[in-house]
């Protein structure tokens, strides 16, 4: 139940019936952690900090804190506000980063190009007063050390959800299993739960490997079966011990609280953010449904199931004074249902974990995309169903420490501590990012997001400063794995930054190449070389390195970049970026395969062939243009392309034609300015935007296709271009290497102590036991020929 799930009903939003599937489907992969917080929130609020008294303004005041904290934070700010900063259809903290990028200068993703920003998933929302730039915007982008604050804050709020996805099935499983507890004596109870906690998690992780697609189709139905029963429960106790507890939704049973129990109701905040637990999965998994879908789940079931769970525990709870110890959310249950509801929560937390796993797959994985953590195997479980990975490494990472953790704290407490907190910090970290979309992206005055910030920030802030007090008692863990993955996240991405400025400065020109030759003692051998590179321009460094070390190189060669760009997808028809590297007859091209932070990376055999493909679409089109068969009119008034006639531009190779011919697409000179022009069919005429320099004024020009120009020059075509194209499918059939770069980084003389533990030791750490590049792209061994190179950074 992923990305493509949502996408395919799409494209009939308009339909109810549609939406409302949606709306059902959304319950178990959206709604799984959220609906079974009532399973530990009174017992963690009532763990140590407050007692239960006869008077009942405990209890009643947990609950009105559980009412508004509901309201405020899930409904209004998530439903209402946040949902709508999109990107694309995705939700989560890289797409708001992404977002926020794309409208100011604020990136530290290397190779970027100004062709990117005309792709159809760029969009901008441009201000009726574009000229007059926000200062909030200005301010951004003129100091640099702010564009690393942004990126850290990012990578904290990324780290904070692979924290909650380790805690997470932790306290779901133990929390429900710990209903055992009223069924054996406690000596039994001591020496049953933790097993079966442990047995339990061991499955869940052990099964994904499977993919969720093989058992998503239960989640739904587990996780409403779970909320009727909630409901039904609440209800059943508000009737039966007190119909009056609706009064505790005053905000007046809040500040009576506070008032009484003073700074321990303070510390017992703690237990009771539990209650949004699971809030940020709606904006996280927006890209696998619609908007209104998860709107209208939320207001109309979810939210209704959680007030009457919560209402109907108080309400049992405020007629029960017994001890402590018996607080929690099985005691509200009816004897003779205790056992079925035992098992349903069960399935119910085992589907809540089963959807923060998969997001923090799902998490690991962008980041990785956008050069932000180490490069790791991403396994797809489903052909069928995009965006559902599998990622062996964290998997059994997180299987460790979520036993580790259920073994060592052994109660909700610790276990609440530190997941509040953990969920805490990802709702900081969103509304702030919130915050600058409200100003960057929405255009909104200043006050506007300032509001927002005060109001929800000092909300969170509350909850999060009831949680960091408690650091030895739990709340110490996320924070000692947010500053290591932090870490380790950080000095990858810088480490990253620093091998691009060197190849960027370390090029070779393209001379230098075109002058290789036999007079020289250069080869040129049968088949596809691949070298592969960062660099968007310029021939890379390891490449003369290669031809100095072994004179010899194929007969078609291709510098490939793969980069990821701000965007989540790439569509198919825009992803291929192809253009010459010399003269026709040198046979080198350039190659840039863009991919956004949520596109599935193509196998090495699929993308072989597909680029062959690209590389043959890119000749024909080339020949036609250079031939004149390809006419420009200006639609406007104005003179032609700025750039040189010895540039060589870049062409978007699109995958499929209107009329099954190749759909073309110009996009990038080496220089500053650009061209975008399509026609998906032969003899069709179609507009496109041609991009000039900063402060030129774009200009509108149509592509056509002489047809009788084609016929007259059809002899010249069958001898160049046909000659060129047998070289192309010649070489393929010779065989293909896969040149990749073999790196060693060392931090440069009279760097600082902190740089050189980062470089020489964190890094090549890091690099070492991480997968290599040719894992990455799947490289088949026997094509596979790497070059070692020294990066002095």
């Amino acid at each position: 139940m992923d990305l493509d799930c949502g996408r395919c009903w799409s494209t009939s939003k308009t339909s109810w019936k549609n939406t409302l599937l949606l709306a059902y489907q959304s319950l178990g992969v959206v709604y799984g952690d959220l609906s079974i917080s009532p399973l530990y929130v009174y017992k963690s609020s009532f763990a140590e900090d407050i007692q239960h008294s006869e008077t009942n303004e405990e209890i009643l005041g947990v609950l009105s804190f559980v009412f508004w904290t509901l309201t405020l934070v899930p409904l209004f700010k998530y439903v209402f506000v946040v949902l709508r900063a999109d990107d694309n259809g995705e939700g989560g903290t890289i797409a708001l980063y992404s977002l926020i990028c794309r409208h100011a200068k604020v990136s530290l993703l290397p190779n970027r190009q100004v062709a990117d920003e005309a792709l159809s998933t760029y969009k901008l929302e441009h201000s009726p007063q574009a000229k007059n730039s926000s200062r909030v915007k200005l301010l951004l982008e003129k100091h640099k050390s702010l564009h690393t604050a942004l990126l850290i804050l990012v990578l904290l709020g990324t780290c904070m959800v692979i924290g909650d996805g380790l805690l997470t099935p932790a306290i779901s499983v133990f929390s429900a299993v710990s209903g055992l507890e009223l069924s054996m004596s406690k000596d039994r109870h001591q020496y049953a739960v933790i097993p079966i906690t442990c047995f339990i998690l061991v499955c869940l992780f052990a099964l994904q490997h499977y993919g969720t697609h093989r058992i998503g189709f239960c989640f739904a139905p587990v996780v409403l079966t779970w909320l009727l029963c909630i409901s039904a429960l609440g209800l059943y106790n508000i009737f039966r011990w007190n119909p009056h507890v609706y009064k505790a939704l005053s905000p007046y049973y809040m500040f009576k609280f506070l008032k009484k129990t003073r700074k321990r109701g303070w510390m017992s905040l703690g237990g009771i953010l539990l209650c949004i637990t699971g809030s940020e999965a709606m904006f996280a998994d927006l890209g696998h449904f619609s908007y209104t879908a998860i709107q209208i789940a939320f207001t109309f079931m979810v939210y209704p199931a959680l007030i009457l769970a919560y209402m109907g525990q108080a309400a049992f709870l405020s007629k029960h004074h017994d001890t402590n110890y018996q607080i929690g959310f099985y005691v509200s249950v009816p004897e003779h249902v205790r056992w079925p509801v035992l098992v349903i929560a069960i399935l119910a937390s085992v589907v809540g974990s089963q959807a923060i796993i998969s997001g923090t797959f799902s998490i690991i994985n962008q980041s990785q995309s956008l050069g932000c953590f180490p490069r790791v195997k991403v396994i797809h479980t489903s052909d069928k169903i995009h965006g559902q990975i599998y990622i062996p490494e964290i998997n059994w990472t997180l299987m460790i420490f979520c036993i580790a953790v259920a073994i060592g704290f052994r109660d909700v407490k610790h276990m609440g501590n530190a997941s509040g907190l953990a969920v805490m910090a990802v709702m900081l970290v969103t509304t702030c990012l919130t915050s600058l979309v409200i100003i960057l992206c929405w255009h909104k005055p200043p006050i506007v997001a300032l509001c927002f910030l005060l109001f929800f920030g000092s909300i969170e802030l509350l909850y999060f400063s009831a949680s960091l007090i408690k650091f030895l008692e739990g709340a110490w863990l996320p924070i000692l794995l947010a500053l290591f993955l932090v870490s380790v996240m950080f000095v990858w991405h810088y480490a990253t930054v620093k091998k691009y400025e060197y190849d960027l400065h370390n090029k070779v020109s393209l001379e230098w190449l075109l002058a290789l030759g036999p007079s020289l003692g250069i080869a040129r051998v049968p088949g596809i070389g691949l070298v592969f590179t960062d660099l968007t321009s310029g021939i890379p460094a390891n490449f003369s390195r290669f031809v100095t070390n072994l004179p010899a190189f194929h007969r078609v060669l291709v510098f490939v970049c793969v980069k990821s760009v701000p965007v989540p997808f790439v569509p198919p028809a825009e992803r291929y970026l192809v253009g010459r590297v010399g003269p026709p007859g040198h046979r080198s091209y350039r190659c840039i395969v863009r991919y956004g932070y949520r596109d599935v990376h193509q196998d090495v055999d699929s993308f072989e062939s597909e680029l062959v493909s690209k590389l043959a679409d890119f000749i024909r089109f080339d020949w036609f243009k250079a031939r004149g068969i390809i006419d420009t009119c200006n639609e406007e008034d104005g003179s032609r392309s700025g750039a040189s006639s010895g540039d060589y531009k870049l062409a978007v190779i699109g995958t499929v034609g209107f009329a099954g011919t190749p759909a073309f697409e110009i996009e990038e000179d080496l220089q500053p300015a650009s061209v975008s022009v399509g026609f998906p069919t032969i003899d069709s005429v179609t507009d496109a935007i041609e991009m000039e320099p900063v402060g030129v004024v774009e200009r509108r020009v149509r592509f056509a296709v002489d047809y009788e120009s084609e016929a007259d020059s059809r002899p010249e075509m069958d001898i160049q271009l046909r000659e060129e194209l047998e070289d192309l499918y010649g070489a393929q059939q010779a065989g293909t290497a896969f040149i990749l770069g073999h790196s060693h980084v060392r931090a440069k003389q009279g760097s600082s102590l902190l740089k050189k533990l980062a470089i020489n030791i964190g890094y090549n750490f890091l690099r070492r036991n991480c997968r290599g590049p040719d894992v990455a792209l799947k490289v088949p061994p026997a094509s596979l020929l790497e070059v070692g190179m020294v990066y002095v950074v």
